[in-house]
């Protein structure tokens, strides 16, 4: 309940209220024109005084923050948590808030708005109860202005909806948890639109320019992955067994050596063998004329030679075959030679072959701690890799499994706010039994209210005849929070107040503002709360009701708009 309204301004107004139905009237004094307005009397301010005091924040077009009003300070006292509190805070310094009175303040008496608004949630709604990491939980804000409905927020376009940009998944959080639901599922909801919309985002981006290169297709990069994965894991297991030899580069060079050398044995070899060949057929060629030939030569000689050539014939026979033989004896003299140049060199072949055999043995199972660390580079290349392709690989199984993971959640949350419903029907039915019922007192074909699960959240309508009337939309959002104050009040949390801006009777028919101010009365009397009304004074009375009288309910500050000083304020800026 809010007991009074006050400020450090000379000129204001101060307000006190009491239990119960309050109507501050704007009055048009005889003899104003019709140029002189009553918009600026003060109706709406009074609202945005009351949430500039519960913690709004206080941008640079808030009314307590223009020039002519920065330097004041406003206040309030209420009852918080069961104990009536003093309140104030002034636009030049918005972010402290003043406060006197209440226990469960521990005779702190400034906060920071942040603290204040904790405490309101705490007091007002029990919201120091929800774990911080419960994703789209209520807030005090988003919960109060359900109660304190803002012209300026666009809070008069439809009853589910206390702010004309507020999202589903904000509304459907802080309805659910009004009305005693569970709001869990719709904070799930908001997740669900949350990943569609980054899908989307993705899926755009996936689409056009290099970013759809760098993802790539799933089935591409599952391909990839394994190969890499597979690399990576055959070079850990050679780094696994591998083993360091600080003499590898010493043993490598003399495997070398022992190759060139083993190269150039064969390579001598090789001109020997030639050379085996060339001497075995000059062996075999060297055949020397026989000696009938020898002896026809001679004979041919002797017709031609003197004797004397004739009588050495035995002689030329002997020289002949010492120089047959000399000739193979050296000829074969060379072949062995050569032949055991080519026999050591295999024997010496076979040494280095040995040897070599030997360190290569060696090199196959150890490595050099050069090529260790260059193991480990290249395992921490791959490895980096791997990990690039896996996240390349999950996002890009994720962008197109995602699609179908959503529709699988969608569905499941609407069996869970189904089965809510069923486990919750005696609180749905009160709310819906409660809207109705004040319909009723509205209208003689009430109108009523339907929650439906649909795949995107519960979805509020309220089906009343000529519904499309602004004046019965605003009856609806009447109905709608008058709803919410039975049912919060029934439960111990709200703020025990209702108040509503004049503009929420903005072309109502005159019958149905009476009626809705006797059952706004009736209704704060039963529950034993308040509920505060701006009206514009004609609008107020253009109706009567018997048994009814509105000047019962009038605050003795009434607004006029036939002076300067006739304001909330006491000056018009």
């Amino acid at each position: 309940m809010i007991h009074r309204i006050f400020s450090s301004l000379e000129t204001f107004k101060g307000l006190e209220f009491k239990t119960g139905l309050n109507v501050l009237i704007a009055q048009k004094e005889d003899g104003a024109t019709d140029k002189q307005t009553r918009n600026r009397a003060g109706k709406t301010s009074l609202v945005e005084i009351i949430h500039f005091l519960t913690g709004a924040d206080a941008g640079k077009d808030s009314l307590c923050r223009s020039t002519a009003l920065s330097e004041q300070t406003f206040g309030m006292e209420l009852d918080v948590g069961g104990e009536r509190i003093k309140v104030s805070r002034s636009g030049k310094e918005k972010s402290k808030i003043e406060v006197g009175g209440g226990s469960f303040l521990g005779g702190k008496t400034r906060l920071t708005n942040s603290e204040w608004v904790d405490v309101l949630g705490e007091k007002m709604f029990g919201l120091h109860t929800i774990e911080e990491d419960s994703g789209r939980a209520p807030t005090f804000r988003s919960l109060f202005a359900y109660f304190v409905r803002r012209q300026l927020s666009g809070a008069f376009t439809t009853p589910e909806k206390q702010a004309a940009m507020q999202q589903a998944g904000d509304y459907q959080v802080a309805l659910l948890f009004l009305l005693g639901l569970d709001w869990k599922i719709a904070s799930d909801w908001q997740k669900v639109r949350d990943r569609e919309k980054t899908l989307k985002e993705l899926k755009t981006a996936a689409g056009t320019g290099a970013f759809g290169s760098i993802i790539g297709k799933a089935s591409d990069l599952r391909t990839e992955l394994t190969v890499a994965e597979a690399r990576l894991s055959a070079l850990k297991a050679q780094i696994a067994s591998f083993r360091i030899l600080p003499q590898y580069d010493e043993l490598e060079a003399e495997v070398n050596r022992l190759t060139r050398e083993t190269k150039e044995l064969l390579n001598s070899n090789t001109i020997d063998k030639a050379t085996v060949g060339d001497l075995q057929k000059a062996i075999q060629s060297e055949t020397p004329p026989s000696l009938t030939e020898l002896e026809g030569i001679y004979a041919e000689a002797g017709i031609v030679l003197p004797g004397v050539a004739i009588k050495r014939y035995e002689e030329v026979k002997s020289f002949h075959e010492s120089v047959v033989r000399n000739r193979r004896d050296y000829l074969t003299g060379e072949l062995e030679a050569v032949q055991a140049r080519i026999t050591s060199r295999e024997r010496t072949k076979a040494s280095l072959d040995a040897r070599r055999a030997e360190v290569m043995n060696i090199l196959q199972s150890h490595g050099a701690l050069e090529q260790f660390v260059q193991l480990q580079g290249e395992a921490g290349r791959l490895e980096a890799e791997v990990e690039s392709l896996r996240q390349r690989f999950e996002s890009a199984e994720q962008l197109e499994g995602s699609k179908n993971e959503l529709e699988i959640e969608r569905n499941r949350l609407t069996l869970r706010l189904r089965r809510d419903f069923s486990e919750q029907k005696d609180r749905l039915s009160e709310a819906i039994l409660a809207f109705e019922e004040t319909s009723k007192g509205l209208y003689e074909s009430a109108g009523s209210m339907t929650i439906e699960e649909t795949s995107n959240g519960p979805v509020f309508q309220f089906p009343m005849q000529g519904s499309r009337s602004k004046g019965i939309k605003n009856m609806q959002i009447f109905c709608f929070d008058m709803m919410l104050m039975r049912l919060c009040a029934k439960r111990g949390i709200g703020p025990g107040f209702l108040v509503h801006d004049s503009h929420l009777f903005d072309g109502v028919d005159g019958r149905q503002v009476i009626s809705a101010l006797q059952v706004g009365a009736k209704t704060a009397k039963e529950l034993g709360v308040q509920y505060i009304v701006t009206m514009n004074e004609d609008d107020a009375f253009k109706e009567k009701i018997e048994g009814f009288d509105l000047k019962d309910y009038m605050l003795p500050v009434v607004l006029t708009d036939a002076k300067e000083d006739g304001g909330l304020f006491g000056f018009r800026f």
